[in-house]
């Protein structure tokens, strides 16, 4: 019978193949537990985002004559990108917007960084509803926001669910 000498180096291919299993295994039991907790975090972050781009609007209403962002001065089809320019630059009451620092327009801005990422997505874009129109039932992912001028709804574009099984879209 041979035996290992102490001075002898290395791993048989059984050892190796123990400690492969059993990495495997832990790997198995481990890796769910990080998927949880990064979806988590995620939905925490969207309904931080949420607050923040809700409380800019509202804000924005109550200093524009009941108006929510999105709108062109004297009324009109509201777009995206009236409503990023309102939110993140100055603005008149009448909701005309101008470069941080621009005499005469004492309102905002409203959102210093711009609109925040979608946690699910990584947009940023809007997705507007026109006025008259219904909001989409759930998220498609092709927005980071949807958004209806008419009423200030705005919801994450996601079609994701918690962990405990809830639409992120019903935040």
């Amino acid at each position: 019978v041979r035996h290992r000498s102490f001075l002898s180096k290395g791993f048989t291919l059984v050892e190796l193949l123990i400690v492969v299993v059993v990495l495997g295994i832990l790997a198995g039991i481990v890796l769910p537990a990080f998927n949880s907790s990064t979806d988590d975090a995620k939905s925490s972050a969207a309904q931080q985002n949420l607050a923040a781009i809700r409380s800019a609007v509202d804000l924005y209403k109550v200093q524009h004559s009941d108006t929510f962002p999105g709108y062109p001065v004297g009324g009109g089809t509201p777009t995206d990108t009236l409503f990023v320019d309102q939110l993140s630059k100055v603005t008149k009451k009448d909701g005309t917007s101008a470069a941080l620092g621009t005499a005469g327009y004492p309102f905002g801005p409203y959102l210093k960084t711009g609109i925040p990422a979608n946690p699910f997505n990584n947009l940023s874009t809007i997705q507007i509803i026109a006025d008259g129109a219904a909001m989409p039932t759930s998220g498609d992912d092709s927005h980071g926001w949807v958004y209806k001028p008419q009423t200030g709804e705005l919801k994450c574009d996601s079609s994701a669910t918690t962990s405990d099984g809830k639409a992120i879209y019903g935040m």
